[in-house]
């Protein structure tokens, strides 16, 4: 049996689907809102997060990461530089703004960013409903014959078999990213993605399996990081990785080529012919894809030099090389590799196979259902998004769905990245501001 919300006549202003940073931006954005607002002008929001706690790629948490943002960039100080979420004020209640003032640095560790948001995630844990699945996402029409709302059915936390229905006036949804693999890829054992890749490595290491060849698929900045930690991690194994380009590719983090990230940026990129998108990204892929910061390939190319010299090479490259096939063979991996120029193919035994292979929008159609299908799409069969981050719906509907993180093809290069979050979440919170309108309370069936 279903089990409707506690105020199952209660209408939410917006229901986010997904709580990791872009949606814990938005959520910062209300709360402070409602702060400073009469009763009657506050947003009602709640968040639902299929996972059971605030995470954020914690498979990719290595002790000695660091961000290739900017901390300013944080869910909130481009947006409202005085509000108490930002990082600077995180470090402050910590105990770490002096001694991080005194690192002298722009980039804090990865794992520490983290350890922000969670600490930003946990002073808004009454608005987040987490181990909560998203089921199915039902228009409800009014007694006008508009779309005035949205049904959300999630997963009752603590009982998997029963379900929850909340009524909301607009959805924003932050599902993030799934990882992307080759056709016909299985994961297993053996056979990991990098998302996975610091507890499956605490994992193998607890266990005391032997490792003597570690295979890594990837030329950007996660496969780069995942060899040199699988090389700092497992000191007796080899450690081969295999791209088709010929050398790992610096990222361009240059101050012009920056601001492709500006939130200025975005509205050039909005306003663009299709023609002038595509180049834009082209020109600036080196900012973000399949890149690797330049201090990591200096070290890399540090210890593949000092190896030779000593004569025993740990750290090898297949370069302009693919992976053609994969066979599992009692404890090892076969795989074969093509070197490109010549189409010569070898075969590799190894222990582990790596794939730093990045991530895909998740898929919008299979988590909206029917919901879904009154967004309208462009020729390329693409939502279409207002510059509010607002869908572009069939004429009968007046509620709202907000994307987020599935926009580059209207938004540009930071639709996936931090860096216009926090302005992001002010936006949509305007928009949310302007669409509002009273609506009578509907009757909402009860479970018999």
């Amino acid at each position: 049996m279903n089990a409707l919300h506690d105020e199952p006549d209660a209408i939410h202003d917006v229901l986010g689907i997904g709580f990791g940073p872009s949606n814990l931006a938005l959520a910062i954005a209300i709360e402070e809102h409602n702060a400073q607002s009469s009763a009657k002008d506050r947003i009602r929001a709640e968040f639902l997060e299929r996972q059971p706690s605030f995470g954020w790629h914690r498979g990719m948490l290595i002790d000695d990461a660091t961000m290739q943002v900017s901390f300013l960039k944080d869910l909130a100080t481009m947006r409202n530089p005085t509000s108490d979420f930002t990082f600077l004020c995180f470090l402050r209640e910590r105990g770490r703004l002096v001694d991080f003032l005194n690192a002298k640095t722009l980039f804090p560790l990865r794992i520490e960013f983290h350890e922000y948001f969670t600490w930003a995630a946990a002073r808004l844990s009454h608005l987040v409903r987490y181990d909560s699945e998203v089921l199915a996402v039902e228009p409800v029409t009014g007694e006008d014959g508009e779309v005035r709302w949205f049904d959300v059915t999630s997963r009752m936390p603590g009982a998997p078999g029963r379900t929850v229905t909340r009524r909301a006036r607009n959805l924003s949804v932050a599902v993030g990213l799934e990882p992307h693999l080759p056709p016909d890829t299985t994961l297993s054992d053996r056979v990991w993605h990098n998302s996975e890749l610091v507890p499956r490595v605490a994992e193998l290491t607890r266990s005391a399996t032997p490792v003597e060849r570690i295979l890594v698929l990837g030329a950007g900045q996660s496969g780069a990081e995942a060899v040199d930690f699988l090389h700092r991690s497992f000191p007796g194994a080899e450690i081969c990785a295999v791209f088709a380009k010929y050398g790992y590719t610096p990222a361009d983090d240059s101050p012009f080529a920056n601001r492709i990230f500006d939130p200025e940026a975005v509205d050039v990129y909005f306003r663009s012919a299709p023609e002038v998108k595509q180049s834009l990204v082209d020109y600036h892929r080196s900012t973000n894809y399949s890149v690797v910061d330049m201090d990591l390939i200096e070290s890399l190319y540090a210890t593949m030099y000092r190896e030779k010299v000593l004569g025993r090479e740990r750290l090898r490259l297949r370069n302009v090389s693919r992976i053609r096939d994969v066979r599992a063979q009692d404890d090892l991996l076969d795989v074969t590799v093509e070197y490109l120029p010549t189409g010569e193919r070898e075969t590799i035994s190894c222990d582990l196979l790596v794939h730093a292979t990045g991530y895909r929008p998740r898929d919008l159609d299979a988590l909206l259902g029917r919901a879904g299908k009154l967004c309208l799409r462009d020729d390329n069969d693409s939502v279409l998004v207002g510059r509010d981050h607002r869908v572009e719906l069939s004429p009968e509907v007046t509620a709202g769905i907000y994307v987020q993180g599935a926009t580059e093809h209207t938004h540009g290069l930071t639709s996936t990245l931090l860096s216009t979050t926090a302005v992001r979440s002010g936006e949509i919170l305007d928009s949310l501001l302007a669409h509002r309108v009273g609506d009578p309370v509907p009757a909402i069936e009860r479970p018999t």
